[in-house]
Formats: C-alpha cells, structure tokens, sequence
C-alpha cells in the first residue's frame, strides 16, 4: 500500500517538473494578486496591515483553486484514472497520494512565499509567522476540499467555473480562521485557538474526503 502511494506522488512531482509552466502561473498569479493591492489601494502601513490577513489568504485560496482542474483531468484522459480504480490497491489511498502531490506543488511553495509578500503589508514578525503557521495548516484542507470539486466536475465541459462554484463556499470556515488567526496575532491576541481550528478542518479533511473523491471518480470512469 505505501509503494503505491509513494509511487503515486513520485509520478505527479516528476509531470509537474516537466510542466513547470502550470506549476509557475500558480505562484506567479499569487505573487501578482498579492502584490497588486498594496500598489492599489494606499501605502499607508496600518492600512496595509489591516487588509494583509485576508488579501495574503485570499490569493493563496486562488492560487491552490486555480490548478484543481488538472489534478486528474490528464489522468483521466490517458486512461490511467481507469487503471487506478481498477487496481488492487486502495482508490482512496491512491487519490491522497494525488492530493498529496497537489499540495507539495501548490500548497507548499505558497507557504514559503508567503512571508516574502508579507513584507509589502508592513506585517510585525510574530504575525508573519502566525501568517505562515496558518497556510501550513490550512492549505492542505484546500487540496482536500478541492479533490471532491475535481473529481465530481471531470470530463464536464468548463469544468473550472464549476470546481469553483462547488468547492468556495466549502472553503470559507478555512478563510475565516486563517485570515482571522494572522488579525488576531497583529492584535496582540492569542492566534492558538484559531490555529487549532484550522488544524481541525485539515484533520477532518483528510478524515472525509478521500474516500468521496474516490467514489466520484468511480463514477466519473463509469
């Protein structure tokens, strides 16, 4: 079972590495949303800082929706999806390894440049450490989240407007603590509580999701 999911997340590094253009319009259209509204809006620091919370979390929240249409549309095209339902090995655990690639491409190198395009909202250190522990616990429910709207709009012609009518309202409570988490740390209150909840939704996630991803793409290949 864990040579299968490992060989899953090998396969999906190594095709992102050879499309490297998808993996660089997720981080170059998070840099840009990001960066836009400091040059936009005021250069007024306290202004910057109030707005950075839920801009920061908002681009990242783009940025991980904007390459859920690919997660498994080449798959699904060139017939390995088929053979990923069909084989011995568990669908589920074979769709977490997927989710689990999606986010090392899209998730991960959104927390690292997140505290870089902080830096332009005049953001204290504490809060941009609060910024980074956040998206570490709430981009993988993104990816999790995501897989389900993935999995239910494949082979649907515009696929990607209606990943994203299915999967944003389930994203807000993630928005709402993260963003509310980096606020609650510029304030000088304690951010742990909002961090713990958003730990929870990743947990509950990765508790649910798998297994309704793998029964829509059951049906997706039927």
């Amino acid at each position: 079972m864990n040579g299968a999911w490992i060989a899953v997340v090998r396969r999906d590094m190594l095709l992102a590495l050879r499309r490297r253009s998808d993996v660089a319009t997720t981080l170059f259209f998070f840099v840009i949303v990001a960066s836009l509204f400091p040059l936009g809006v005021s250069p007024e620091p306290a202004l910057l800082r109030t707005l950075a919370p839920g801009v920061l979390w908002v681009a990242a929240l783009l940025a991980c929706m904007l390459s859920l249409t690919r997660l498994f549309a080449v798959d699904y095209a060139d017939g390995t999806l088929e053979q990923m339902v069909l084989a011995p090995q568990s669908l589920t655990l074979l769709v977490l390894g997927k989710v689990f690639a999606h986010w090392l491409v899209s998730g991960l190198p959104v927390v690292l440049l997140a505290p870089v395009l902080g830096l332009q909202y005049a953001m204290p250190n504490d809060a941009l450490l609060v910024l980074v522990w956040s998206l570490l616990l709430g981009t993988p429910a993104l990816s999790l989240i995501g897989a389900i709207g993935a999995a239910l709009t494949l082979g649907v012609r515009g696929s990607g407007l209606l990943v994203a009518l299915l999967v944003l309202p389930l994203y807000v409570p993630v928005l709402i603590f993260g963003s509310g988490a980096v606020a609650a740390s510029q304030s000088g209150l304690d951010a742990g509580a909002y961090l713990s909840l958003l730990g929870a939704c990743s947990l509950l996630a990765l508790a649910l999701t798998p297994w309704a991803t793998a029964a829509a793409l059951r049906i997706a290949v039927e």
